[in-house]
């Protein structure tokens, strides 16, 4: 019988596997796999019920075998020669003048496949790039296009939370994010709040949105007016976690209150500052009226001559 797991790379790239349950793999082991022309080696992840990317478990790549010393050995050496030639990766990419960012560069197993990751603002023709790396380091190239969250997650690091990133634990897919979902968890619109340290929108704005939206239900909006138990006031901020609210008073003192304890006031009721604002409109009026019929008037006399 055969199983799925996981398998990670170390250029961060992850595959689903097949392999036969006597090998008895456990999360963290090395193994070798087989993938479409090339055998390769990676770190067993999580082990799952049944394929999440195809239907069927005969497609996926084969786990050959648990890695031995000797081809761990021969990994360290492919890592060395990878690196070593992103040197000259990055020199056609000089000679090229290519607009982007090379981040990695990864051998399979058995060095019949150059895997280089590169970052870039859009798309870029890589064609010739192909073509000259081909020929300088004698093996066939693939180069990947990945944004600057997939470079992040690569590279790791910690989060402003104190944890490991999240591109970096367990994020395999990033969800879209905007600037909305800040807003309606009433968070600061700064870059240091709601940036991560990719500089893009922090994954984690996705984690609680539903959340906030069912608690926003229950909670007035900033800057409607309210009856509190120490009178009327405008909400000047609120927090949906606690469903307290702060209000502020005429007098300028401002007091905490929880939702249940205030009543917002209808918007005919808004203090006195709209009424007189209505009252002002009210005598704007009056005083156009006359000047209005004077104007027809002088229009009538006017056409009647």
């Amino acid at each position: 019988m055969e199983k799925v797991w996981t398998v990670k790379l170390e250029n961060g790239a992850s595959f689903e596997v097949r392999g036969a349950e006597e090998l008895a793999l456990k999360r963290g082991d090395r193994c070798v796999f087989r993938r479409d022309f090339y055998e390769d080696i990676g770190t067993v992840g999580a082990e799952l019920a049944a394929p999440s990317m195809t239907s069927r478990i005969e497609d996926l790549p084969q786990i050959l075998r648990v890695a031995g010393e000797a081809e761990l050995a021969e990994a360290d050496e492919n890592r060395r020669k990878a690196k070593n030639d992103m040197a000259v990766v990055r020199e056609w990419i000089e000679k090229l003048s290519l607009e982007m960012n090379p981040v990695n560069a990864h051998y399979s197993f058995d060095r019949k496949l150059l895997t280089v990751q590169f970052c870039a603002d859009g798309r870029v023709d890589f064609r010739e790039l192909v073509k000259e790396l081909s020929h300088a380091l004698s093996v066939r190239i693939e180069l990947r296009q990945i944004g600057v969250r997939d470079e992040t997650g690569i590279y790791g690091g910690i989060a402003v939370c104190g944890q490991v990133l999240c591109c970096c634990r367990f994020l395999k897919e990033f969800s879209s994010i905007n600037v909305k979902m800040a807003k309606e968890q009433d968070l600061l619109l700064t870059p240091g709040t709601i940036s991560g340290v990719c500089g893009r929108l922090k994954c984690c704005l996705k984690y609680e949105h539903e959340g906030y939206l069912e608690l926003e239900k229950n909670m007035p909006r900033k800057g409607e007016f309210c009856e509190t138990p120490s009178g009327r006031g405008r909400i000047t901020d609120r927090n949906l976690l606690t469903s307290k609210v702060s209000v502020t008073f005429e007098n300028g003192n401002v007091s905490v209150f929880h939702v249940s304890d205030i009543t917002v006031c209808p918007p005919e009721r808004h203090g006195g500052n709209q009424d007189k604002g209505g009252k002002n409109r009210q005598n704007n009026d009056r005083n156009r009226q006359p000047n209005q019929n004077k104007n027809n008037n002088g229009n009538a006399q006017g056409n009647k001559k």
